[in-house]
């Protein structure tokens, strides 16, 4: 296996995790999302041997009165590379990469089987639970402010 790199991906090139990993067993099949197309909006993957293993969105999406925010949408790893580290590394090249265009705060509405790892990459829990309308899953939203030290 070779290093995982981080790069710009297409929207279609998220459908295929978004399926197998996000969509998998839910009430909703649907991978497309409307901000796929956006502007602004970023696609990242994580490229092993040649193949995309993890992908995330990014929405510039004002939160909490706060203009220069980024919201984080379909994050997802392929379950047969999870806990390796290639989650993390995605986000934290998200987030790197946001904060270089001026974003000041990366949030998402997060599944609740997720949020240790929000929190272990310096995310806060931000207000109640909740139950996402598309998943019926239990979610949180989780809020990480850009300015300051990295988290280790």
């Amino acid at each position: 296996m070779t290093l995982p790199t981080v790069g710009e991906i297409a929207a279609g090139d998220t459908h295929d995790l978004r399926r197998r990993v996000l969509r998998q067993g839910m009430p909703s099949t649907e991978v497309e999302f409307v901000e796929d197309r956006w502007p602004g909006v970023v696609h990242l993957g994580v490229f092993v041997d040649g193949s995309i293993v993890a992908i995330s969105t990014w929405v510039p999406r004002e939160h909490d009165g706060e203009p220069a925010a980024v919201q984080l949408r379909g994050m997802a790893t392929a379950p047969e590379l999870q806990g390796r580290g290639i989650g993390g590394l995605l986000l934290e090249a998200g987030c790197d990469r946001m904060g270089a265009d001026g974003a000041r705060v990366v949030w998402a509405r997060a599944r609740d089987a997720a949020l240790d790892f929000y929190t272990r990459h310096g995310f806060r829990v931000d207000g109640d639970g909740f139950v996402d309308e598309t998943t019926q899953l239990p979610h949180h939203m989780v809020v990480r402010h850009l300015v300051g030290p990295r988290p280790d």
